[in-house]
């Protein structure tokens, strides 16, 4: 079992954290995900009738990690937290993009919640993985960008696990090793808040309404909860 943790350093500067770990087994993502498909139309349909808009930054949920971003390091508006690219993209373009049911399935959710979304396929993770401050000597290889090495800045919050980075800026990205793809069966899917006190009830209705997109494709799923206690 792959084990999450929050570094001391991490839940010091960012004390209201919470982060629901969604874990599914035996997931099949090459059939038909009906309900993940009306869900992301859905989202779509409201966006053109204007009956609903993507949470920006001037949302205290996106804002807090502009906030949290500018504090290690990163400029918010240049490298912007996966919701906010993610919501802004949509708005732009009225749609959100296809990669597969899986991802399809925590954008949705991400958007709809205005919280940070991410997985990791299991099967390509080695050992723990801890949310820490990089210390400059990790590597990360982006998500489509098999052939490329970064070094995260120190102080950088990343994703990471014994083997090198799975996410830079904490969610502005993901690595290409633990991708999740049709064929991924062992994944944990990611959402996270600096607001626990405030959204920790969205955040577990969003955990659970991701649990439900993803249920009828799988052998298993559970539901875990990852804070500074």
């Amino acid at each position: 079992m792959t084990t999450f943790h929050l570094a001391p350093a991490v839940a010091e500067a960012f004390p209201d954290t919470l982060i629901a770990l969604v874990t599914v087994t035996g997931l099949r993502g090459r059939e038909s995900w009906p309900l993940t498909t009306a869900a992301v139309a859905e989202l779509e349909r409201r966006l053109a009738d204007g009956t609903w808009l993507p949470a920006d930054e001037t949302d205290p949920r996106v804002g807090d990690w502009h906030t949290a971003y500018r504090s290690f390091g990163t400029n918010p508006r240049r490298i912007r937290p996966s919701v906010d690219a993610l919501g802004r993209r949509l708005a732009k373009r009225g749609a959100l993009p296809r990669v597969n049911p899986a991802v399809d399935s925590y954008n949705a959710v991400s958007v709809r919640h205005g919280l940070p979304a991410g997985a990791f396929d299991l099967d390509h993770v080695t050992g723990e993985v801890v949310i820490r401050p990089a210390d400059g000597t990790e590597t990360f290889t982006p998500l489509g960008e098999p052939d490329t090495v970064e070094n995260p800045k120190p102080g950088e919050i990343v994703y990471a696990d014994d083997e090198g980075v799975l996410t830079r800026h904490w969610n502005h990205r993901d690595a290409h090793r633990t991708r999740v793809t049709e064929d991924s069966t062992r994944v944990v899917f990611v959402l996270e808040t600096l607001s626990a006190e405030r959204d920790g009830h969205l955040l577990k209705t969003a955990a659970a309404e991701l649990r439900d997109l993803l249920a009828p494709h799988a052998d298993g799923t559970t539901v875990h909860h990852l804070g500074p206690n």
